[in-house]
């Protein structure tokens, strides 16, 4: 009987315990508190939303979806075939899939639930949107260089470690800072933790010289994050929606899911409909211009996005897709170049999230999910945007 007791007081101690650290406003609380990252969690983040404003942009319909099925049928992911497209994208966890080609749908179908009128996040897709804003804030004087030290900007970093002083904020865009990052510890800070400037200030280690190793890092974009408010002396949600929300003329409202000190995660969490994640892809499938405007200068649009190689063949990570498939990462934007130099570039974010361009084949698709889906995804390739490269060179060049 006291056994029994003594486990019984064991247990509601650890139910207590569990409940109390779950609702404490600290990293392990709101990992207890949201669960494994998934696309719900724009409804369980706080956010700053941002409004659209007329008139709204809405592209053209010519629907060619027996030559969308045709084309996908034969293309492989490994040694497998897509076959029946619908099938194939209901068993991939997929939510959203719309093909615009020369500006018209051609193809643009909803699964699991899903409608066009649902929200679906972001995750790493923000990072294009980030770097977007970037290049908006130089040409308009607030950032005054590509190449300036972030310490610049943020200046309390050099006072905790002189070397910050020589990360530029190329190094952060391009993903080559020499920050320490270590998954998945780093992966549940920068997602989860309350507030994530003073992570990203007080907790960032330097391990190596800036340029010289790209690495995958969510502390570049919480820096980035920070740059921006600093030099605009706004929220990031209010410059994306002054700067390319409302000028875009986006269908929906959005929203960018925040920490618990109002900053955008940065990182993740732009949420809106997925046609509107679309038409970031037309901005930058027209370099930059908005039907006549320039929201975005097309210089930046084609340094984010056409191909980096640095002579350094050690620069990238020994993965099938920088050696086999001629990937590359650019500015927050990744990308596949072709054997006669032309090439795709794409956003893309965790669980499958997609805004893939082809310029030289008038093309855009967005791809949501609620994961990957079945092999589509391991630890040295993701399929994805292999797929979905073989898809557009089933067009004609522009």
């Amino acid at each position: 009987m006291f056994k029994k007791r003594q486990k019984l007081i064991i247990l509601v101690f650890l139910v207590l315990v569990f409940f109390v650290l779950s609702y404490s406003n600290t990293t392990i609380g709101r990992v207890l508190r949201y669960g494994p990252a998934n696309v719900n969690h724009y409804k369980a983040f706080p956010y700053n939303e941002f409004s659209n404003e007329g008139p709204i942009f809405k592209f053209g319909e010519n629907n060619l979806e027996s030559v969308v099925k045709s084309r996908f049928a034969e293309v492989k992911y490994g040694d497998n075939e897509i076959g029946d497209l619908d099938e194939f994208l209901e068993k991939t966890d997929t939510t959203s899939f719309i093909v615009i080609y020369k500006d018209n749908i051609i193809f643009e179908r909803y699964y699991n639930g899903y409608t066009r009128e649902s929200t679906v996040t972001s995750f790493s897709v923000a990072k294009s949107f980030v770097s977007a804003l970037i290049g908006i804030a130089i040409d308009e004087g607030y950032i005054k260089s590509l190449y300036d030290p972030i310490t610049d900007y943020l200046p309390e970093l050099k006072e905790r470690d002189i070397r910050f002083s020589e990360i530029k904020i190329i190094d952060l865009l391009h993903m080559s800072s020499g920050l320490e990052y270590n998954e998945p510890p780093d992966d549940i800070y920068t997602y989860y933790a309350p507030n994530l400037r003073k992570l990203a200030l007080e907790k960032t280690k330097i391990e190596e010289s800036p340029g010289e190793k790209f690495l995958y890092n969510n502390y570049n974009p919480l820096f980035l994050g920070m740059i921006i408010e600093r030099s605009t002396n706004s929220t990031v949600s209010e410059y994306i929606e002054e700067k390319i929300w409302k000028p875009v003329g986006m269908e929906f409202d959005g929203s960018w899911s925040i920490d618990a000190n109002d900053f955008e995660k940065m990182e993740s969490g732009i949420n809106c409909k997925a046609i509107d994640f679309a038409k970031f892809g037309r901005l930058y499938l027209r370099k930059g211009n908005w039907n006549g405007k320039q929201l975005i200068p097309s210089g930046w649009v084609v340094a984010s996005t056409a191909p980096y190689f640095p002579e350094d063949k050690n620069y990238y990570p020994d993965k099938t897709f920088f050696k086999d498939y001629f990937g590359y990462y650019s500015l927050m934007w990744w990308g596949i170049q072709r054997e006669d130099t032309s090439y795709d570039f794409y956003a893309a974010g965790n669980h499958g999230q997609y805004i893939y361009v082809s310029p030289e084949k008038n093309l855009i698709i967005v791809r949501n999910g609620i994961g990957y889906g079945k092999d589509m995804d391991s630890e040295n390739i993701n399929w994805w945007p292999i797929v979905l490269y073989q898809f557009a060179n089933q067009f004609p060049s522009e």
